[in-house]
């Protein structure tokens, strides 16, 4: 399993909204750029006033962390960076239905690796 790197910058969330690659579920947006050279994936998160108070928002961030922390870390391509957006559901949703959310997202931008993909890239 892989360590995720977090992006933590203005300048590299609109470098990943201006690749224009990204798939909406009811519980997040994920947002994808290429990252040539990158070791491992990198992933930002963010929760608009949209979502609810500081309270709110929050504890959305968190939900996303914690979903990247199990499925990106898994299953994402290292050389990609990657964006999550909390939406008014993020808070209310089972986080069973958050992670399949995440994995739907990932499949569906091309970025999902299976295991056994995971394992050979770890090796060479």
């Amino acid at each position: 399993m892989t360590k995720i790197a977090r992006l933590k910058r203005r300048a590299e969330f609109l470098a990943v909204a201006a690749s224009r690659r990204r798939y909406v579920t009811p519980g997040l947006i994920l947002q994808t750029a290429p990252c040539p050279g990158a070791i491992r994936p990198r992933v930002g998160f963010t929760a608009s006033k949209k979502v609810g108070i500081a309270v709110a928002r929050n504890r959305a961030r968190r939900r996303l962390r914690a979903a990247a922390e199990c499925i990106i870390a898994r299953h994402g391509a290292p050389e990609q960076d990657y964006v999550l957006i909390a939406r008014e559901a993020t808070t209310t949703r089972p986080f069973a239905a958050l992670l399949g959310d995440l994995e739907t997202a990932l499949k569906h931008v091309g970025a999902y690796r299976t295991e056994n993909e995971s394992a050979a890239g770890a090796l060479s």
